[in-house]
């Protein structure tokens, strides 16, 4: 069992609906050091892959996209979900049903923040069904640029959302793969998965240097 899924079974609560509250360490409350950890993670896994943008969508993917940014030495942009004053006309909009929220929203970066040069590394908190990914990976080749992978810190694996994007040919790194969950009981299934995750003591002897 890895970092990830200990800190689920340990602070995750399981609403009704088959969705999962993981708001005490990763999407409202934010622990600093499960996001430094999930950085070194995702770098490990796509190590030799070259990526040159990390990219996310609003609000919660920021925080592992920013850490992992730092370790890459690369810009982070994140997609929004709305418009505001200063918004630009000129920009890449795709369209994403939120399996949260159950509502569509669009979501655009400014056409400046994406090229066709760019190789991006496209990092999310949670998949489900793969609508926020497609979204992202739409924006990614509306300005041209190349998916290098895509990394998830919680894949919902009894959804279509990492098989589909798997099956698209994209290399999908998901820390906790969640099989099954049950309500009622607090329980939690988790597909097993043959990589082994950075300890916390290599985490510490490594920090600040690319791995």
């Amino acid at each position: 069992m890895n970092f990830l899924e200990e800190k689920i079974l340990t602070d995750g609560v399981i609403k009704e609906g088959n969705i999962l509250k993981v708001d005490s360490f990763l999407n409202h409350q934010i622990d600093i050091d499960i996001m430094r950890q999930m950085a070194y993670e995702f770098k490990r896994r796509f190590r030799g892959v070259e990526v040159n943008k990390i990219l996310t969508i609003e609000a919660s993917g920021i925080a592992i996209a920013t850490l992992l940014g730092d370790l890459y030495d690369v810009p982070v942009v994140f997609a929004k979900k709305s418009e505001t004053a200063n918004s630009t006309d000129d920009k890449y909009i795709s369209k994403a049903y939120s399996f949260t929220h159950k509502k569509m929203n669009n979501v655009f970066i400014s056409k400046p923040y994406l090229n066709a040069e760019d190789k991006v590394l496209i990092v999310d908190d949670f998949l489900a069904d793969g609508e926020a990914a497609h979204s992202l990976i739409d924006l990614v080749k509306q300005a041209g640029g190349r998916i290098a992978g895509i990394g998830i810190a919680i894949e919902k694996g009894q959804q279509k959302g990492g098989a589909t994007l798997r099956s698209e040919g994209y290399q999908v790194e998901s820390i906790a793969i969640i099989d099954s969950m049950d309500w009622e009981t607090q329980t939690i299934s988790f597909r097993p998965q043959a990589q082994k995750e950075i300890s916390k003591t290599n985490l510490k002897s490594t920090h600040g240097i690319n791995l």
